[in-house]
């Protein structure tokens, strides 16, 4: 709390604020407890239905945080939040109140209010829910202030709130119990509102686009669209094996085929592997595709979705990579996969290259390699290995071979690559994107090497989509696509260094009660 706040700093009552774990948390619950079943005696309803509000309490700040100090207003106001502070002056309750918008100071009267209903107010706990209703004014000290005719309880708290000052000491319990987080975690809240931002401002520029937002099946007959590890369920009524989806482009190219041109998801997938600072099983991915366009325009459009997101969500295009500022709007340069991976190791590297050269390599540098793996994918794990770490500002990786990429059409000046880019940002893969496939006969080969990598051991591996072919023969346009993690947009952008702390839930080892 801010020095201006000097009516109102709070003296805990005894037993809230500063409740420890163990023994002291199961008192301080059973005397809540018997607090709420006392109401109920009494005929209060601890838990009423609803409750009018007229106002958030940003509002109340923007229509009247101009007040001089000592004012009083005849202005009547409907206002609720969580009881965050409270300090008793003896025939004065001063009381802080958070709603999602912000919070304000009550300036309770036992004059004003009348001896039971202040009483009530004293009983009150931190972390119970009010609803008052009374008139906006300001203290002596300029502090703007809601003072109530009428208090009304809206939820008691039974367990009290995290300790204000030091928060909740253990991370696993803040991803755990995000609710207690939210509480009284101030960064928390904001890492979700630059999310909430960022995720409109990408829905407000494809709308300019023309883009139209759509939603595709979660539950898959086949693999594909990426390659991972998929969660597999069944479905009783048909019998059948179903995936949890590792990706919607299939879907989503099924529609340009279809002639609705733009298309795109902010879709949750799954993936079936470790959890990590990067990884959840679940995240958030948007993906879009255009008839008529190449990778050209999905670099540009790349840029221009997740600057202006940052405009959007920030207020600024400048974010902090490492420590130091980056410039989202200054030009993103491109380099080669091959190139980058060819400067760390001192060798000239090219999917065309011997396979045994390109095991060479790999063993000089102590990259385990697979039996069944090609000289694209050696190089792709020779770049992941020595090249990755050092790509730090906002970069588009091109030059993908083919061998790592059965989705993207093969480069027009290079067969043995794709017109693939992979956005990097601080050694992190941002967005995927690529001159789409839409060789019928050729994707069905690529589909074949997929189904022969997974017979040979390949979990990753996807299968062969039949139907998916089916459409491409109906004839798909020329088509770019893209993908974002939006889970990895938002680290960037909240200026985080772990997943956890922009997905609300993430996936934990299952709690021991």
């Amino acid at each position: 709390m801010s020095e201006q706040h000097n009516d109102n700093v709070s003296t805990p009552d005894p037993g809230t604020e500063t409740v420890a774990a163990g023994s002291g948390l199961d008192a301080e619950r059973a005397r809540r407890l018997a607090l709420l079943e006392e109401l109920r005696a009494a005929g209060t309803n601890p838990y009423p239905y609803r409750f009018d509000r007229t106002h958030t309490l940003a509002e109340v700040r923007e229509g009247w945080g101009q007040l001089e100090p000592g004012t009083e207003t005849d202005d009547p106001v409907a206002v609720a939040g969580r009881v965050m502070l409270k300090r008793d002056s003896g025939k004065l309750v001063f009381a802080t109140i958070r709603d999602r918008s912000g919070e304000v100071q009550l300036f309770i009267s036992k004059a004003v209010v009348g001896d039971d209903a202040f009483a009530a107010v004293k009983a009150l706990d931190l972390g119970d829910w009010v609803g008052v209703d009374g008139t906006v004014m300001t203290t002596r000290k300029g502090e703007l202030s809601v003072k109530p005719e009428r208090v009304e309880l809206l939820a008691k708290a039974i367990r009290p709130m995290p300790d204000k000052w030091h928060g909740l000491h253990d991370v696993d319990t803040r991803f755990r119990q995000r609710y207690a987080d939210l509480m009284i975690n101030e960064d928390a809240r904001r890492h979700f509102e630059i999310r909430h931002e960022m995720t409109a401002s990408f829905r407000r520029t494809l709308a300019r686009h023309g883009f139209i937002e759509v939603e595709t099946p979660v539950l898959h007959p086949e693999v594909g669209g990426a390659t991972a590890r998929p969660f597999t369920t069944h479905h009783n009524t048909l019998d059948m094996s179903l995936y949890l989806r590792v990706a919607v482009e299939l879907y989503l190219k099924r529609l340009i085929v279809g002639g609705m041109e733009r298309v795109y998801e902010i879709a949750r997938t799954f993936r079936n592997e470790g959890v990590s600072p990067r990884h959840n099983p679940e995240f958030t991915m948007m993906e879009l595709y255009q008839a008529f366009a190449d990778w050209t325009e999905m670099m540009a459009i790349t840029e221009e979705l997740i600057t202006t997101a940052a405009r959007d969500a920030l207020g600024t295009t400048v974010v902090h990579v490492r420590g130091e500022p980056v410039d989202l709007a200054d030009p993103w340069p491109r380099a080669r996969l091959i190139d980058l991976a060819s400067e760390s190791t001192g060798t000239e590297l090219h999917p065309s290259m011997p396979l045994a050269d390109a095991r060479k390599v790999a063993a000089a540098h102590d990259v385990h390699v697979e039996d069944r793996w090609g000289a694209g994918k050696i190089i792709e794990e020779l770049f992941e290995k020595t090249a990755e770490a050092s790509v730090v500002r906002p970069t588009f990786i091109t030059g993908h071979p083919v061998e790592i990429s059965p989705l993207a059409r093969v480069d027009r000046d290079d067969p043995f690559l794709t017109e693939r880019f992979e956005l990097f940002v601080d050694a992190r893969e941002l967005a995927n994107g690529y001159t789409e496939l839409n060789d019928p006969v050729e994707q069905r080969a690529r589909f074949e090497e997929e189904v022969a990598a997974k017979e040979a051991g390949d979990d990753e591996a996807g299968s062969l989509d039949e139907d998916y072919i089916r459409a491409l023969e109906y004839g798909m346009p020329p088509t770019g696509g893209l993908g974002v993690g939006m889970d990895r947009l938002a680290m960037l952008l909240a200026g985080v260094d772990t997943i956890k702390e922009v997905i609300l839930f993430p996936t934990l080892r299952p709690e021991v009660f």
